[in-house]
Parts: C-alpha cells; sequence; structure tokens
C-alpha cells in the first residue's frame, strides 16, 4: 500500500518489548507498549488522529474504554465490536459508506465474513433454506501462536478442520446478513488466502446466467469485487485487495480481509478518497 497522507505510529498494545519495524516507510518507526492510561494521554496530547486496534479478540476494551468520548477515530479489527450496535460496521461494499463516514468507532469485519457476505448478499433474496459456506484458509489467519493450525510441518498435504460449532464468523455472517448460515472452516497448507465454497438453496429456479447478471449488476461500480465466469482461485487473489466471486469465493484474508479494509474504512470517516492508497 502507498499512503502519502498517513504518518504511521506503531504502538503495541501488548507485552512485547519495543522494537523497529522496517520495510513500511522510508521514516524510523518503533513499535512501543502502551497502557491504557498512556493511550488516553497520547490522545488528549492530539498525537493521534487514528486508533487502529489490531488485537486478540477480547482484548481491546481497556483501551477503547480509555479513549472514552474522544473524537479520534478507532477501528478495531477484533470481533469485540461487530456485534455493537453503537459501533460502524465497515463493510464499504454492502453498508452504506455515509454512516461510516460519520463514525468515529467502525468495528473492521473478519476475513472470513467479508468474503461470505459479498458472495452471499446479491442472492438473499432467492433463499430457499439455509446456505452453507465451506472455508478453506492459508495459515496466516491461525494467528502466531504455535499450533497445528499454523505448523507448516502438520499442515504439508493436510487440509485441518476447526471450530466447527461456534466460530464467532458463524454468528458474524448471520448477524449481519440477516439470515442464518452455516460455516465450515478449515486451515489450508498455503500460507494467505481464502476460498469459500458457498452451497445456496434456492426458492426458484435460476439459471447461471440470471445469478451471474444478479452478482454484475449488485456490484457494478465496486472496485474491489471482481465478479468472473469460473470458480476464482486462491493463488490469483494471493497479495491483491479486493475479492473474486464466480460461484465460489476467494478473499486474502491479510488485505481485504484486514487491512485493505481498514484503510477504506480509515479514508471514508477521514475524508479522503476511499481507495486512497490501495492499489486498484
Amino acid at each position: 500500500m502507498n499512503t502519502p497522507i498517513w504518518t504511521f505510529g506503531m504502538y503495541h498494545l501488548g507485552n512485547s518489548v519495543a522494537r523497529s519495524l522496517k520495510d513500511i516507510s522510508k521514516r524510523k518507526i518503533i513499535y512501543e507498549n502502551l497502557s491504557p492510561e498512556e493511550v488516553a494521554q497520547l490522545d488528549q496530547d492530539g498525537k493521534v488522529d487514528c486508533w487502529v486496534m489490531a488485537l486478540p479478540n477480547g482484548v481491546c476494551q481497556p483501551f477503547v474504554e480509555a479513549l472514552g468520548q474522544s473524537s479520534s477515530l478507532i477501528v478495531d479489527l477484533s470481533a469485540d465490536y461487530r456485534f455493537d450496535g453503537t459501533w460502524a460496521y465497515g463493510l464499504p461494499e454492502l453498508v452504506q459508506r455515509s454512516k461510516i463516514a460519520q463514525s468515529t468507532r467502525i468495528s473492521n469485519p473478519g476475513c472470513y465474513a467479508t468474503g461470505s457476505q459479498l458472495a452471499l448478499s446479491p442472492i438473499l433474496e432467492h433463499l430457499g433454506g439455509m446456505p452453507t459456506v465451506f472455508g478453506a484458509s492459508g495459515y496466516s489467519g491461525a494467528g502466531t501462536k504455535p499450533s497445528p493450525k499454523n505448523d507448516v510441518k502438520v499442515l504439508h498435504d493436510n487440509l485441518i478442520p476447526y471450530s466447527l460449532t461456534g466460530h464467532v464468523h458463524e454468528r458474524e455472517i448471520s448477524h449481519h446478513l440477516g439470515a442464518p448460515i452455516s460455516f465450515i472452516p478449515h486451515v489450508a497448507s498455503w500460507f494467505r488466502g481464502i476460498h469459500l465454497t458457498v452451497n445456496i438453496p434456492l426458492n426458484k429456479t435460476l439459471t447461471s446466467r440470471d445469478i451471474r447478471q444478479m452478482y454484475q449488476d449488485r456490484y457494478a461500480g465496486e472496485k474491489l469485487v471482481k465478479v468472473v465466469g469460473e470458480a476464482p482461485l486462491v493463488k490469483s487473489i494471493q497479495n491483491k485487495h479486493g475479492v473474486e466471486i464466480g460461484g465460489c469465493a476467494t478473499i486474502d484474508n491479510l488485505n481485504k480481509g484486514a487491512a485493505t479494509q481498514c484503510l477504506q474504512n480509515m479514508n471514508l470517516a477521514l475524508g479522503y478518497d476511499e481507495y486512497q492508497g490501495i492499489p486498484i
């Protein structure tokens, strides 16, 4: 990403020691541990316009509370506020952009949830039953804490199911679409990128041409959603910033599933062009 309008300051809200951050900017950038009290002080001093909470689920509440009623923008990448109606849900292609633009509290959708909702939304009115989403994610989505889900040796020639009941993205997708779905997540042997196979029972007969036209009409003009005529490939979406939909769907979990979408939301909320800094 190329973001000339931003000056980055990387404050690490955790227990790691401070260290240099390379390959982001020519400027010297340092990770710093901060307490909620220090976050509040930095905000009061007017040193931060936007706080990006890239923390594990269940961790950021003390920092959000420390900011209180501050007018500074907060974009939270965890699931903590995705079900909170006082926060805008930051999926610009499906949520009114004006709502995101007017908010100072934005919850960034999950990676699986982003791809699944974009794959399902155009055909919701024709649902004849509960859709099933089979998801396979690269192991970068399994976090940095060592486990079988991000152990390359374990993953070699394997596809590992996990969280088959109660996955937070299943609840997130169902909540924001307004329709229940069944979600079957797996972690795969590649590093980044998600493939979603979506099974959709229909309430009427539709041809493949009918369905493709619905998707093309729904996403006409959307710069980060591409409707294709065949099943998209994970290797074609890796390091890209959008979503490809063709019966199935693919998304890079680290880009449109996280950082790219965060930047869209930051740009909208701070009055910049939505795609500023995002290669289209």
